[in-house]
This record gives C-alpha cells, structure tokens and sequence, in this order.
C-alpha cells in the first residue's frame, strides 16, 4: 500500500506503509496504533493469531527473533518495545516535536512515565491479573501495589492537563493504553481524580481513540472480569 508524505520542503514522495505486527488485545500494540494516529501515518496491520500460537511461527521470527509484538517494519529498520516503536513514530513521522519534545529536561520527563508505565503500572496490573488468567485466587496484596502506581501517577498528573505539562506527547498515549485496560478489567480507578480527568481528556481529544484503542480495550477487560467472576 502506498502512502503519499510530503516532506519539509514540500517534495511530494511516496513509500509503502509501515508493517505493524499486533494483536488489539494488549495496551503495548494499542499505543503504537494510537500514535500512528496521532502523527498521521498509515499502518499496514498484519493481526497475529495468539490463540493459534501464530507468534511461535517461523513468520515472526524471521522479522523478530523474540516472535514479541508489536514489530515494526519500516524499510530496513525492524523495532520491537512499544515505547521505543511510539518514540520513533513521532520523531520520523511527527510534524513537530510536540508529541516526543526536543528539549532534554522535557523530553526526560516523557522518558520517566514511558518507564514507570513498562517497569511499574503495566508490570503491576499483570502481576495481578495473570494468576486470575491461570486459575488461581486473586491476591489483594497485588491488588493494593496496583492502586499504590495508580496513586503515583494521580500525583505525576497533579497541576496539569497532561502527563508533561499541558499538551499531549508519547507519554499519555502510553499511559491512556495501560489504564484503559485496567478500567477495563473493572478496577475502579475512581479515587484518583487527576486520572480519572485525565482519562475524560484522552478519550474525548487522542485521535482515533474510539477506533482503535476503546474496542481492544473492552474485550480484554470483559475476558479479564469473567475470569474473576468464575474464580
């Protein structure tokens, strides 16, 4: 599929979509489809079949030898992670910098939720769900460390309307995938007010939200609260 760019000096150039391995189910593929948006680049998705165990294929790992998603193909360039595939985005394809700043002390502070997201809230939230996934009891302790990165994040997001002062970048895409998912999955979040504002913000103003975000995230979220209930 060709995609029509146009450059800074407004040369008109065609090049073929970028390749995006993904599944909608998870918050990491579903930040990487909600940056796309928010830059404006087009994504030739190629879905992996996870119930058929098609990531353990030789497909995969030809592109990726940890057979992980999401991947992306641009050209010659093949990127896994999801912070480093949303970060790339927004720097190769982004009209501006608005979205990953320039500007060291800002864009560190971008980099700092990428890793509290990856490291902290996402590790926890499937810390705690996984077991439920396996057929295990639910631990509240688990439980009571995911609420404790909520309550981090409520105090990151104290004085401004976005995660990094008051406009949109890499780090709310992230982010808004994750707590989605744990909203999704029936956990109640409504004790952190600076979230649950934030999250009223990005639903209402992250292109494509609706579209591609919204839909992975309820499934999953429905899969997950079935799997509490019968335990």
């Amino acid at each position: 599929m060709l995609q029509l760019l146009v450059n800074n000096s407004s040369h008109f150039v065609y090049k073929m979509a970028l390749d995006l391995y993904y599944t909608e189910h998870t918050a990491a593929c579903r930040s990487v489809m909600l940056t796309a948006k928010a830059v404006g680049v087009e994504l030739n998705m190629i879905k992996v079949d996870v119930i058929g165990k098609q990531q353990m294929k030789a497909e995969l790992l030809a592109v990726n030898c940890q057979r992980c998603f999401p991947t992306l193909v641009d050209d010659d360039l093949v990127l896994w992670e999801s912070p480093s595939i949303c970060t790339y985005l927004a720097t190769q394809y982004g009209k501006d910098d608005s979205l990953y700043p320039g500007n060291p002390k800002a864009r560190a502070t971008v980099d700092r939720l990428l890793y509290f997201v990856m490291g902290t809230l996402h590790h926890r939230f499937l810390h705690y769900v996984l077991p439920v996934l396996n057929e295990e009891k639910s631990d509240p302790v688990k439980l009571e460390a995911l609420q404790e990165a909520l309550t981090w994040l409520d105090d990151f997001l104290d004085g401004h309307s976005w995660a990094v002062g008051n406009s949109l970048t890499v780090a709310d895409i992230v982010l808004v995938a994750t707590v989605s998912t744990v909203e999704a999955a029936g956990i109640d979040v409504s004790s952190h007010d600076n979230v649950t504002a934030w999250m009223v913000q990005c639903k209402s103003a992250l292109p494509g939200y609706s579209e591609v975000n919204e839909p992975g995230a309820l499934e999953f979220g429905k899969w997950i609260k079935e799997k509490f209930e019968s335990n």
